[in-house]
């Protein structure tokens, strides 16, 4: 009974018993982060599209590689039959440079590390109108290139939920896309098994107050989330075994984030997650992927 993955990261389907009527699956969006960054990613994102394995993906205007031409290629995927749906990744972080010629602060003309990011906006030394100019321009961007508004908004290393950050994000959604739905990046479940992923506590702290503002101005989260790993672990992360465990107890509309790609020299450049890219793309293009969704009760929404 089940599946099981194999050394080489293949899941394999186990027997099914007979007689018993497949349970009501629980609808999920399963997303693919960061559509964009390099043509390599976007060629993985949109080929799991097509095989129907991911039904989201969240594009990085703010990327050197994306542009009008992308936006058609992925748009063409929805012609006919609706397969994923398409959101803005809003982009406030190093090595990527705004698209605002007035945004300040900048680092060589660059948004500022991560962690400053953060530490800058705990400390309210951020500029709400700069961050407001930005997302929005941003979000323009998304419309320029697709001829209409994002299914959804979340935001690049998740600095949407930033202090400062959150507040401006959300005032622009509310005023530019009010029917977008926003990410959220709490998680469900007791808090002893929360507790032992750092990176997802955080998270799960700072997703409180965004859920509570985001609910004051009307506008509409997931009701959990999950995909959050250690990707500097060692030894590696082992992606195939990882995924199962991110659909233990999942909601109806929730969001598991993936970062599925090939490696190029662009990506190469631009962010340090490479290899783990192609580890995610070979497991979720995998033919045994499917059954991994049905022997946790889930399907795409």
């Amino acid at each position: 009974m089940g599946l099981n993955v194999s050394a080489e990261g293949r899941v394999e389907a186990g027997d099914v018993r007979p007689g018993r009527a497949p349970a009501r699956r629980r609808p999920i969006w399963l997303c693919a982060d960061d559509y964009g960054i390099s043509p390599a990613v976007n060629v993985a994102i949109r080929d799991l599209v097509m095989r129907g394995r991911i039904n989201a993906t969240s594009v990085m205007v703010a990327a050197p590689s994306f542009n009008r031409s992308e936006a058609i290629a992925l748009t063409m995927l929805n012609a006919g039959a609706r397969r994923a749906a398409i959101g803005l990744h809003v982009t406030l972080t190093a090595p990527f440079r705004p698209l605002s010629p007035s945004f300040r602060p900048v680092q060589n003309g660059a948004f500022l590390p991560l962690p400053e990011m953060l530490i800058r906006g705990s400390l309210r030394l951020l500029r709400r109108k700069a961050l407001m100019i930005e997302i929005a321009t941003q979000l323009k961007a998304f419309v320029d290139a697709f001829g209409r508004a994002p299914d959804f908004i979340d935001g690049h290393q998740h600095v949407h939920l930033f202090p400062q950050v959150r507040d401006a994000f959300l005032t622009v959604v509310k005023e530019a896309a009010p029917r977008a739905s926003v990410r959220q990046c709490g998680r469900v479940g007791p808090l002893y098994r929360r507790l032992s992923d750092r990176k997802a506590l955080v998270l799960d702290l700072l997703s409180h107050k965004f859920r509570a503002r985001a609910a004051a101005l009307g506008i509409s989260t997931n009701p959990a989330f999950a995909g959050t790993y250690d990707f500097d672990a060692e030894p590696e992360p082992d992606f195939a075994k990882l995924f199962p465990a991110f659909l233990n107890g999942l909601p109806p509309g929730s969001i598991v984030m993936c970062h599925p790609g090939k490696v190029d020299a662009e990506l190469a450049r631009l962010d340090p997650l490479t290899a783990l890219r192609e580890r995610e793309y070979a497991f979720m293009a995998d033919e045994g992927f499917p059954a991994v969704l049905r022997s946790h009760g889930v399907a795409l929404a």
